[in-house]
């Protein structure tokens, strides 16, 4: 096992992922995945001439009779009008600090009414006619190989300049 330093004052995800995993037998320690070659580039035209989208890691709705397993398993990449905001997006599958914070308003993690304002107000040029979701997978061959790659094939077709990528 990994050997936390005591120096430190704040909780080391890097630590405890490499711990996690190698309680779980894992011979190798968890590396963080490196892009030197991701498509991320300068906007070549102002915020306010962008058409921005929003991707999240949340679900729209537990199927009834779903199980978790049936939920890990499908691992699904979406994209969803944004003129159909979900009353509630599915969370509960998620790792976050649920003791101090909750999902109940969606504008708080996932603010596709904040972004259509942006665009009414002229702050950016246009807002997704969808917005997107990627369910949380813990390989990073799967997101790279499948989920990045559907991302930016729906941001392709809506004709999208940037993504939001709000945190949950």
């Amino acid at each position: 096992m990994l050997k936390r330093r005591t120096e430190r004052s704040f909780l080391s995800y890097i630590d405890l992922s490499r711990e996690y995993y190698a309680a779980y037998g894992y011979d190798k320690p968890y590396a963080w995945v490196s892009n030197p070659d991701v498509p991320f580039a300068r906007l070549n035209k102002p915020l306010s001439e962008c058409r921005v989208a929003l991707v999240t890691t949340t679900d729209l709705e537990k199927l009834p009779g779903e199980t978790a397993q049936e939920r890990h398993l499908l691992r699904k990449v979406y994209a969803h009008p944004a003129s159909e905001i979900p009353d509630h997006f599915y969370t509960l599958d998620l790792q976050w600090d649920q003791a101090t914070t909750h999902t109940e308003d969606n504008d708080s993690f996932m603010p596709l009414n904040r972004l259509a304002e942006c665009a009414r107000d002229g702050k950016v040029g246009s807002a997704s006619p969808r917005f997107y979701g990627v369910m949380t997978d813990y390989s990073q061959g799967k997101t790279m190989k499948h989920s990045a790659p559907r991302v930016i094939e729906f941001c392709r077709e809506d004709g999208v300049d940037a993504v939001i990528l709000p945190a949950l």
